[in-house]
């Protein structure tokens, strides 16, 4: 009867081994995100004892409204620095730009670039939203690509 507790004790070890086993590829594991271009290189930042410089040309400055669409990467009290794209191929998936609608500028990820017969159009999606924007959006319509975030 002792030799069958052992047995009947292995087996549920076994069981638990194999079970924590499935659950932990069940669990999420870490992937790829959307990353922007890298636009500043390291020779074009100076950092001196009373000031930082950034040598980028046709750089503005931007701060963001807080509507939590681009949590945790910034939000109210972000601010950033950007370009003003000169073509389609200036913009990359993962890139973060702002567009034109009738409510305004809204500064989001593109999460995708397609064609179809009007061209070009670029998908886009805050990082904190569950769904895409629902806008097909023209290269005439970004006004801006973020190439900055200070805290």
């Amino acid at each position: 009867m002792g030799r069958g507790l052992l047995i009947t004790g292995a087996l549920l070890v076994i069981s638990i081994v194999a079970l924590l086993a499935s659950l932990s590829l069940a669990i999420e594991q870490p992937f790829e995100r959307l990353s922007p271009q890298d636009r500043i290189k390291e020779n074009q930042i100076h950092i001196y004892s009373d000031k930082v410089v950034i040598d980028v040309d046709g750089a503005s400055w931007a701060t963001y409204a807080d509507t939590n669409s681009m949590d945790p990467l910034f939000d109210k009290g972000a601010n950033g620095i950007e370009l003003i794209p000169k073509s389609p191929e200036d913009l990359a998936i993962g890139d973060i730009a702002a567009y034109e609608t009738s409510q305004g500028l809204i500064v989001h990820r593109i999460v995708a670039i397609n064609q179809d017969s009007n061209g070009t159009y670029f998908t886009f999606k805050g990082d904190n939203n569950k769904n895409s924007d629902p806008f097909k959006v023209r290269f005439n319509q970004i006004k801006y690509v973020l190439i900055g975030i200070i805290y």
